[in-house]
């Protein structure tokens, strides 16, 4: 097949060249901090209170039965990353796995309007707490709202463009500080809880555990970008599975300590009376206004390093996808003095503006927890189907693909019931990209017959 082909000869170019000089290399520090930065970006501060709502006392729980899912699904993505090296990751395992290569096409489409959906999601929440810690009202904050998250996105353009250790580099930095502060906030309000807050611990029933876990799923979304980078990462057959497991493994830990700080401190009245700042609300009780100030330091942080993160791995799946002729060739341009893909990234930048400009976010942060939950099913049956080539323990990748189409439909009973607009449009959409992908791929076939 001619895009087997094409697989070849990228990799042999790979093994050829290097993206860059040795300084260039994301160390394992790097490496765990792009996964961390793209996994506790505006997750756990735009779906706490949704989590407390559906989960109640159990909001920790359902954190981790989360993490579990995505620990599990992190483990196929390692073994597959380390048998097919590239920067490709989720489009190349499934172009590899199955014989049909719009299944690829599509998977692949999907992820890049999926990321389009985070980023806008990152930026959409960086602007509000902005704003907000600006001290503007709702009414005078929209135009603020608007300049900061549009201002984050070109920054970090910025940042992408100018090369990968200037990404790394400032990907440490910010995740970093992130953590310091929710460390800080956590440490602290372990010891200002309310026991009556806690118990029972199930007093939305399991069901609400569940239902949580499926909601809050998307949280968990950026482990995934670490593979797209492997062919620029210091000692990837070490560092690749260990940056998946680390940072996923600091994400649970992190989420389950802040949502047990979080429920707490904070009443169910509470919770949705502040919505979107609750985390911020619950340092009230023990850190005052300089409490709320620091977590809105923390949420401006988190969904920059959020955006950085995404932005460095989707980029290079859209040059991929090029080189493997299923986006347009565009894409593919690259720079030369130090193969950034200049073209993909300005593109991917571009859609996100216009997403977090225009488009209604509760649909797109539906569409992306859906879409990333169907990625993660079909990237642990890749990894199943090709057990014999990448090893590891085939059972723990057909636990890791029942448990996402599992939260995968519970996350569509919940819209079904609570918002079918949104089920409506996430549903028009996949139609939308697998049309699309269908056309682009048959392009040629059109053309001649014209």
């Amino acid at each position: 097949m001619q895009w087997g082909e094409n697989m070849h000869n990228r990799k042999a170019d790979q093994a050829g060249s290097t993206p860059g000089s040795g300084n260039e290399r994301l160390t394992l520090k790097e490496v765990i901090a792009m996964g961390v930065g793209g996994m506790v970006g505006g997750g756990i501060f735009s779906v706490l209170g949704l989590a407390m709502a559906q989960s109640g006392h159990a909001a920790p729980i359902a954190f981790a039965l989360g993490g579990i899912i995505a620990l599990l699904t992190g483990l196929s993505y390692a073994r597959l990353g380390l048998t097919f090296q590239s920067d490709g990751g989720s489009f190349t395992y499934l172009e590899r796995a199955f014989s049909n290569r719009n299944i690829a096409g599509i998977g692949g489409w999907l992820l890049l309007v999926g990321y389009v959906g985070t980023m806008a999601l990152y930026a959409y929440t960086f602007g509000v707490y902005g704003a907000a810690m600006l001290g503007g009202d709702n009414s005078a904050s929209i135009p603020v709202h608007h300049l900061l998250e549009s201002l984050v996105l070109l920054v970090f353009l910025s940042i992408n463009l100018y090369g990968v250790k200037a990404s790394g580099s400032s990907e440490l930095l910010i995740v970093t500080v992130k953590v310091l502060i929710l460390g800080l906030f956590a440490v602290i309000g372990l010891f200002y809880m309310n026991p009556d807050h806690l118990t029972p611990i199930f007093n939305k029933g399991g069901l609400g555990v569940l239902m949580g876990a499926a909601l809050i799923f998307v949280a968990y979304e950026g482990f995934e970008l670490i593979p797209n980078a492997v062919n620029e990462m210091e000692k990837p057959e070490r560092n690749l599975k260990r940056g998946i497991v680390w940072s996923i493994g600091i994400t649970i830990f992190i989420y389950v300590l802040v949502s047990l700080v979080a429920v707490g401190n904070l009443t169910p009245e509470q919770v949705k009376k502040y919505g979107e700042y609750a985390l911020a609300e619950a340092a009230r009780p023990f850190l005052g206004q300089a409490g709320y100030l620091l977590i809105g330091l923390a949420a401006l942080f988190s969904t920059a390093s959020a955006i950085n993160a995404t932005m460095f791995g989707t980029a290079r799946l859209g040059k991929v996808m090029a080189t493997e002729d299923a986006l347009p060739g565009v894409f593919g341009f690259m720079r030369k003095q130090n193969n950034i893909p200049w073209a993909s990234l300005m593109i991917i930048t571009a859609a996100t503006l216009v997403f977090v400009n225009a488009a209604n976010l509760t649909i797109i942060s539906s569409f992306a927890s859906s879409t990333f939950l169907l990625i993660f099913a079909a990237i642990n049956l890749s990894a199943w189907r090709l057990r014999k080539t990448v090893g590891g323990n085939s059972s723990g990748m057909l636990v890791g693909l029942l448990l996402c189409l599992a939260s995968w439909a519970t996350l569509m009973a919940y819209l079904w019931q609570s918002s079918r607009q949104s089920l409506y449009w996430i549903g028009i959409t996949y139609l939308f990209v697998v049309a699309a992908e269908l056309l682009f791929s048959k392009r040629r076939l059109f053309l001649k017959s014209s």
